[in-house]
């Protein structure tokens, strides 16, 4: 695992010398990614740079080195992520006469380049990855990233420079950056508690999409224009019908790959060990890994004191069935707490997933004893794991008659009245304030009035039914939730929950909150079901084969339950969250207290002061539960809070001003 950066455009620093020293403050932000080696690379003629941060993990020799170029020169690559097919790749390059030094998957990356060109090598390239390549012959900048979205890869125009990364922190290093506030973005953060791709919170720079790429003629750079991003796979063509499984058939299958893929992932020549939460997912992904291992696996769980948090008994008792080395931590509030200022710089845009403590807290346990860690993430969005699917479908289909009720309701009464109206005629709400009852019935309206099932899901998973509620000046973005079904995914059916799924919440969520968490540690994550060999078998199989009345996953859990007795795993999901609504009128009380100070947020101009501070004192008087509503808030206002310190410290002074 590794991180980069670079830079092209129209107006570069005056000397060679300081192009290079601006690579050198890029690399320099990203050191976290790749702290083992760097290197950089400058092209005059052609008025780009790269710069490298390297994680050694395979070939740690300097011919592993990076940036590369190509044995004939015409390709340089700086490259973050694993081809876990590169061997086989690299003896059908050699059987075509291709030579090579060392035995990196970056070497065989760009032989492959040179044999088949850009884009049919992307189609071959099992792995994750986003890199950044240069065509000297034909003088192009090649942006690309991984199928599934597991690396990151941000870029755009800054005035009349074009910045690229693994990581904003390290745009934001060079001097034509701007650092402009996205205001776009804020409904977006509001709705889904993240910024979801192509979207960033800084204008003018965007997150590459998943299984695409850009390439950008290096001499016909306009500032501000950037070409269409190109799809070298598309996941909605592995929707479809594949063979008659029976459930047997398809779980013997199934660990077959599984166990192929796992294999792959477990080469590493520095130590490698995995996550293990006591769930579906990962306990599959660690059976699989002992049933090839040599010796025990080293595997990793993080435990909380409080009741309905821990999941550390459960990952205990399924190491201690399949006989790993198991190491668990057991999270204090104050190491919440402690972490909690770092997570802006960590995540450097708003990101409010509460599980982001967690992971970096099992992250940074992890890479005390290994350098890499495999993952059972991507299970649930797979094989219909999530409870919500079942329950989000029966809520559409019962959806018609409390739609017309509301839409005839709220369109005779203003909502204030309708409130009014439930208080006083309804026992259960007789307590609850006219305020909380209006955004209930907000959301209860937006939900009714969904015309798709992927509009009722956006609406189901947005925590602030109208983010214009609280901004003050909304401007809405298309993502990937507004976008069109294309054909080949029908929607009306479980299907549709897991595309939409698969298209923003696994690579927004999921995988953003993972990189970031274990790369601040330095510590390579690899996702095993993310292979595209499994998301294609996933896909072709029928949702209802994975479903036993509410429970998910039926095929990767007859898999699992081939190695660990069902009695560990069957349980109700708990999920990776944190106690959040507890600790915001708690310890975290004072700190939200700041952050959301009426006059704060009255300068600043984002937010309604208030609406907010109308939701925070009925959540401290605990009469409602808006945790997740604040804490998207919270992330942004200690996010803003961090930029503008830098600024004022100078510590980005130079470059951010």
């Amino acid at each position: 695992m590794c991180g980069f950066a670079g830079f092209t455009g129209l107006d570069l620093p005056a000397t060679r010398d300081q192009c290079e020293s601006v690579l050198d403050s890029m690399g320099h932000a990203i050191l976290h990614r790749g702290p083992d080696a760097g290197g950089a690379w400058f092209d005059g003629e052609l008025r780009l740079g790269l710069i490298h941060r390297r994680l050694s993990i395979i070939d740690l020799s300097e011919l592993g080195a990076q940036p590369m170029a190509s044995e004939s020169g015409r390709y340089v690559i700086s490259f973050n992520g694993e081809i876990y097919n590169f061997r086989n790749l690299k003896a059908e390059l050699e059987s075509a006469g291709a030579r090579f030094r060392g035995h990196s998957d970056t070497e065989v990356m760009l032989a492959a380049f040179e044999a088949w060109g850009v884009e049919q090598a992307l189609a071959r390239f099992n792995g994750m990855f986003a890199f950044a390549l240069v065509d000297r012959s034909q003088r192009k900048l090649y942006l690309a990233r991984d199928r599934m979205g597991e690396k990151p890869l941000y870029y755009g125009w800054q005035g009349r420079t074009f910045l690229f990364g693994s990581e904003l922190k390290a745009l934001s290093c060079h001097p034509s950056w701007k650092g402009e506030v996205n205001r776009s973005a804020l409904p977006l953060l509001l709705r889904h508690n993240l910024i979801p791709a192509p979207h960033t919170i800084y204008s003018g720079i965007h997150k590459l999409l998943p299984a695409s790429f850009i390439s950008l003629d290096l001499e016909q750079l306009v500032p501000g224009e950037l070409p269409e991003p190109s799809r070298y796979w598309r996941l909605e063509d592995q929707f479809g019908d594949g063979p008659d499984w029976t459930l047997e058939g398809a779980s013997s299958h199934l660990e077959t790959l599984l166990e192929e893929v796992v294999g792959d992932q477990m080469v590493s020549d520095v130590p490698l060990g995995a996550f293990l939460s006591g769930g579906v997912d990962s306990s599959t992904i660690v059976a699989l890994m002992q049933k090839q291992a040599s010796q025990p696996v080293r595997t990793f769980s993080i435990g909380f004191n409080e009741e309905g948090f821990n999941e550390a008994v459960h990952a205990a008792a399924v190491a201690s069935h399949l006989g790993t080395n198991h190491t668990e931590l057991y999270v204090t509030e104050q190491n919440a707490m402690d972490l909690i200022p770092r997570l802006p710089q960590i995540y450097d845009e708003p990101f409010a997933d509460s599980s982001q403590l967690p992971t970096y807290l099992v992250s940074q346990m992890t890479r005390k004893h290994v350098t890499v860690a495999l993952s059972g993430d991507g299970g649930d969005e797979l094989f219909c794991g999530y409870t919500r699917y079942p329950n989000m479908l029966r809520g559409w289909q019962r959806r018609g008659s409390l739609g017309s009720r509301l839409k005839g309701l709220s369109g005779r009464l203003p909502s204030g009245v309708t409130a009014q109206a439930i208080r006083a005629l309804v026992p259960s709400q007789r307590r609850r304030r006219t305020e909380a009852i209006r955004f209930r019935l907000a959301r209860a309206k937006a939900i009714a009035s969904a015309q798709s099932l992927s509009e009722f899901y956006r609406q189901s998973v947005s925590f602030w039914p109208n983010p214009a509620m609280a901004l003050v000046a909304p401007r809405d973005g298309r993502y990937g939730l507004t976008d069109p079904l294309p054909d080949q995914v029908p929607d009306n059916d479980l299907k549709t929950l897991m595309w939409r799924d698969l298209n923003w919440y696994l690579p927004d969520d999921i995988l953003t909150k993972v990189d970031r968490a274990a790369m601040a540690c330095s510590l390579e994550t690899r996702i095993p079901m993310l292979d595209h060999r499994v998301v294609s078998f996933a896909m072709g199989l029928p949702a209802a084969i994975n479903m036993q009345g509410n429970i998910g996953k039926q095929v990767l859990r007859s898999v699992l339950y081939r190695h660990v007795p069902r009695e560990l795993i069957d349980r109700p999901k708990q999920g990776f969250a944190v106690p959040v609504a507890v600790w915001l009128r708690g310890s975290l009380r004072e700190w939200a207290e700041d952050l959301l100070n009426p006059t704060r947020l009255r300068e600043q101009g984002y937010f309604k002061p208030d609406m907010v501070r109308q939701i925070w004192r009925e959540h401290l008087a605990g009469r409602e539960e808006y945790s997740s509503l604040l804490w998207g808030i919270l992330m942004f206002q200690a996010w803003l809070k961090e930029q503008r310190e830098c600024i004022g410290t100078g510590e980005i002074d130079e470059y951010a001003r």
